[in-house]
Parts: C-alpha cells; sequence; structure tokens
C-alpha cells in the first residue's frame, strides 16, 4: 500500500504482536530508528503518521527534530504505545499528537521513566518479546493486590527491585520465580494471574484502540487523549 492510499503509516513492532489489529487502510512499518521519519517526510506529501514501536538500543531512537519536521511540513504526527508515547508527552506542546494510556502516564507523572516500557524483542518480525515492560508488570501486579493475593508492600518490594534490574532481565519467569519464593501457596494463583496476562499488555491495547477509534480521521479530534 503506497501513502497516497494509506489513511495512516504506522511505525509498530513488540506492541502489534498478538493483538488482533484492524489494519486496512494503514500501511505498517517496522519499529523506527533514527532517520525514518526524515526518509518519510522527504519521500512522501504529507499525510498521517504513527509512532508507536522504535528501537534505541542497537541503533539510534528517532530523534525530536526529525519529528518537528514532520509537523511543520504539515503531517499528523501521533505517538502511542512505547517510544512513541514518551516522545508525543515530550513535545505535546510542539505539535505531536498522544494518545492512550501509556502517553497519559508520562504526562501525568513527571518521574515516570522511559525504561518502564522498554523491552528487548527479536530484530525481525514477528518482533518476539524476549522480555516483559515494566509498566505492564506494573499493572499486572495492581491486579494481584486487588484480589488479594499478595499485599502492597510485596508488590513495592518487587516492583524495587525490577526497577534496579536491566530491562532485558525484566522477565514474567523471573517475577513467577520471585513471588513464589516468597509464599510458594501462591504457585496456583500466579499461574492463572499469568495466563490472563495478555490483559494487561497495556502498550498492545493502546495500539488496538488507536486503529478502532482512528482519532486521525476526524478533524475536529482533540490533540491528546
Amino acid at each position: 500500500m503506497s501513502a497516497a492510499s494509506a489513511e495512516c503509516i504506522l511505525f509498530a513492532g513488540p506492541s502489534a504482536r498478538d493483538t488482533e489489529l484492524r489494519l486496512d487502510g494503514i500501511e505498517l512499518r517496522s519499529p523506527a530508528q533514527r532517520g525514518d521519519v526524515a526518509a518519510l517526510i522527504d519521500a512522501r506529501a504529507p499525510g498521517v503518521m504513527a509512532l508507536a514501536d522504535g528501537v534505541f538500543h542497537l541503533s539510534l531512537a528517532v530523534g525530536h527534530a526529525e519529528l518537528r519536521d514532520a509537523v511543520a511540513g504539515g503531517w499528523q504526527v501521533w505517538g502511542l504505545s512505547s517510544l512513541g508515547a514518551i516522545r508525543a508527552c515530550e513535545m505535546r506542546h510542539l505539535g505531536m499528537r498522544g494518545y492512550g494510556v501509556v502517553y497519559r502516564q508520562f504526562v501525568a507523572d513527571g518521574g515516570f521513566s522511559d525504561d518502564e516500557v522498554a523491552l528487548l524483542h527479536a530484530p525481525d518480525p514477528p518482533y518476539q518479546a524476549l522480555s516483559e515492560p515494566l509498566i505492564h508488570i506494573r499493572i499486572a501486579l495492581q491486579a494481584l493486590v486487588d484480589h488479594g493475593a499478595i499485599a502492597p508492600a510485596q508488590r513495592r518490594a518487587l516492583l524495587n527491585r525490577l526497577k534496579k534490574m536491566w530491562y532485558g532481565d525484566r522477565t514474567l519467569s523471573f517475577v513467577k520465580a520471585a513471588l513464589i519464593d516468597g509464599d510458594p501457596r501462591l504457585l496456583p494463583a500466579v499461574d492463572a494471574w499469568l495466563a490472563r496476562f495478555q490483559q494487561y499488555r497495556v502498550k498492545s491495547k493502546d495500539l488496538q484502540d488507536f486503529l478502532r477509534t482512528r482519532p486521525f480521521s476526524d478533524p475536529g479530534t482533540p490533540r491528546h487523549h
């Protein structure tokens, strides 16, 4: 699909895994790296682009300057889910539009760090996840607290451990072992919790909702969602 016929050009990778995405009218591209947005705006007439996922470890991350140039050039630029949510938060007063729960978390909490959304994944499609973003674990552990399986203090202690770890080591197997080591009686509850873990993957849910609601299709849509 050409950009001329696409409603939106979407940079996405791990956030698009294991989800049902409405991709009609969407030109799907791999996670963005430095220079990808600049190359796009040099090659195509202005339209809509959405940045969900981007690389930042093996390559330079998408730069603020190229996103600013896209906005100045007449592009409608959205950020959500992961690196896109970070950039949208940083540039929300410079014309970039933000969407979703992850974006709103960055806006609401100035201490919310970038590594909350970071994960290790395979370099090629389907971008198999090798670790779990801290934001997902944070939300999921709160569900265990809400159901009375663990105490709030246990959640805080485990999150503090995870926060000090490299993002590539934050795996669900590590979380399970940490919970069970603390109380082996938790095994049935933890296994059931892990079986429904997809519901806590808010980065993917934001992308699903973005493609379902398509706020970029309505000229009157506010800049922030």
